[in-house]
């Protein structure tokens, strides 16, 4: 089984020019800044790509990034399944950015919000719903129960079914223009 490293953001620009970088965010967060010469292949469409990642790391050490460096974990766990080698950067492009290091925005690019923050914002309002709802019907205090299960589950298994449901969200899909998963996918293998 293939291991996977966590490099900082110091130690990814040091060898910034050997890595074959794949950012695992939704198309939309992945519009919003990136970093240079990134593909994106979000995380629920790995095993879709898993022949170009593989393909592009024979050629090349696979850099994985996402917002906050924990999806990119994970797909670093899935990948390392699949016999494909992949680093991950700490703290994801937010420790990047911050780091004073170049971020690709497309020109008129909407900035999304990080997938952990829309679920928060989603999780969070659903528990204040199911509480005032349940306030006037006491059987809606079932939806709060249900949401912190969900969480609880969501932290035990490190998987999170809303953010799948989030990411299918217009604000989280590629803009018109952006390249296609397809045309990512040709570019990896190339």
């Amino acid at each position: 089984m293939t291991t996977h490293t966590a490099l900082t953001p110091g130690q990814a620009t040091a060898r910034f020019g050997e890595f074959a970088i794949v950012d695992v965010r939704s198309p939309g967060e992945y519009a919003s800044g990136h970093l240079p010469g990134a593909h994106n292949i979000p995380l629920d469409r790995l095993e879709e790509a898993a022949d170009a990642l593989k393909i592009a790391a024979s050629r090349a050490p696979l850099l994985v990034v996402c917002a906050s460096g924990a999806r990119s974990a994970t797909a670093c766990a899935q990948l390392a399944q699949l016999g494909i080698e992949a680093a991950t950067l700490e703290g994801g492009t937010s420790a990047w950015a911050a780091a004073g290091h170049a971020v690709e925005r497309p020109a008129g690019a909407r900035t999304t919000w990080p997938m952990d923050r829309q679920v928060r914002l989603a999780a969070g309002s659903l528990v204040v719903v199911g509480f005032l709802a349940g306030l006037a019907w006491s059987p809606a205090h079932w939806l709060s129960g249900a949401i912190g299960a969900g969480l609880v589950f969501s932290g035990v298994t490190n998987t999170c079914g809303m953010a799948a449901v989030l990411a299918k969200l217009p604000h989280n899909r590629p803009p018109k223009d952006a390249v296609t998963f397809q045309e990512t996918l040709l570019r990896l293998a190339a």
